[in-house]
């Protein structure tokens, strides 16, 4: 299999006069696996389409294995997309669906037919291959649409949203079949989705998109551990970051209030900073009970979320700040308990409270 890579030079994209992308880069690694995340009409499938030929961009250049395919045809630049509709012929069997295009192509009989068994073989739908879509589950439909991708033996598969039709379980699933499917393709991936478990859990790199803008491009650990700015932070975490206004004092405590919080061993992106400020630390980073110590505090539980394994605990600070934290699914607590809790400097984040950016 020709293995490609992706590179997005300066591209801006209009509907009439509405600037829906500008001046934007990107180059994707060949064998990456790239997810474009974030929130509806921030772009990311408006990017995506660009890269496949579906929509024209305005100005700038798309490259896919290192030519310029800006004005060519989609057909003529070796990429296969899955859909967010599966997109299926309903009166064609599965088979007929995987090897329409290769029919279309003028592909030979017999190599159609290998291809098509060796795709249903890694999807496992083998059994599947004499049915009509109307008789498929929701997962088997989109099992074929990817078949239907995989037998092009591309370089560059593009996915739009493909599992956000499906339920919970059936998501969970596909995640680890398209993830698979990755390391024995070994292919370049773009994967768009406003679902941030399937962007950390599938990604090579997380391309964090608002507003026509990325916001950040990083590995999944860096993103959730040291997001760029109070958006990507929010975004990024189920459930979502606290955050606690307040202000830096000396660059050594933030106060938020009543809650003074030491922030030696913070790693400050800059020189340590004074004046507003948020502070941002994810529910599981909260340490509680005899392990808190430096800046501890005593927190009023308000509210307990049972989720099985662990309990999502929300409090108030002395200050009055409202913040969650995870505990064991096990601990007693139950509303107007007293939960001491400190904040470790190493797990959290400050944020300018002007214009959002990690300090």
């Amino acid at each position: 299999m020709e293995r490609g890579d992706v590179s997005l030079n300066g591209i801006k994209i209009m509907f009439g006069s509405v600037k829906v992308l500008e001046n934007l880069d990107l180059d994707v690694a060949k064998s990456e696996f790239l997810v474009l995340l974030g929130p509806s009409g921030c772009g990311k499938s408006t990017l995506l389409n660009a890269v496949a030929g579906l929509i024209d961009v305005k100005d700038g250049q798309i490259w896919i294995g290192g030519r310029n395919v800006t004005w060519e045809e989609p057909k003529d630049r070796g990429i296969a997309m899955v859909f967010q509709s599966y997109a299926l012929y309903p009166r064609m069997t599965v088979r007929g669906n995987m090897s329409f295009g290769l029919k279309v192509s003028g592909t030979p009989a017999a190599e159609i037919a290998r291809r098509v068994e060796e795709a249903a073989q890694m999807l496992r739908i083998s059994d599947l291959l004499d049915r009509r879509p109307s008789e498929l589950s929701g997962g088997q439909r989109q099992r074929v649409a990817i078949g239907r991708a995989l037998v092009r033996k591309v370089g560059v598969f593009l996915f739009d949203e493909p599992l956000s039709n499906l339920d919970a379980q059936l998501r969970a699933e596909l995640r680890v079949e398209i993830k698979r499917l990755h390391q024995q393709l070994g292919a370049t991936m773009i994967y768009v989705t406003h679902d941030q478990i399937e962007a950390l859990t599938l990604a090579d790199r997380i391309a964090v998109m608002h507003g026509g803008v990325i916001q950040q491009l990083d590995t999944p650990a860096k993103i959730y551990r040291e997001p760029k700015n109070r958006f990507v932070a929010s975004f990024v975490g189920s459930p979502a970051m606290n955050f606690i206004d307040g202000r830096i004092e000396a660059g050594a405590t933030f106060d938020g209030g009543g809650l003074r919080v030491p922030l030696a061993g913070y790693a400050f992106a800059g020189n340590p900073a004074s004046g507003p400020a948020t502070l941002g630390i994810r529910p599981e980073h909260v340490v509680t009970g005899s392990d808190a110590r430096e800046g501890a505090f005593d927190a009023t539980v308000e509210l307990v979320e049972p989720m099985g394994a662990d309990s999502l605990v929300w409090c108030r600070s002395p200050g009055g700040a409202a913040f969650s934290m995870r505990l064991p699914g096990d601990t007693a607590v139950r509303s107007g308990d007293r939960q001491r809790a400190s904040f470790p400097a190493a797990s959290l984040s400050l944020f300018d409270s002007t214009n959002g950016k990690r300090l």
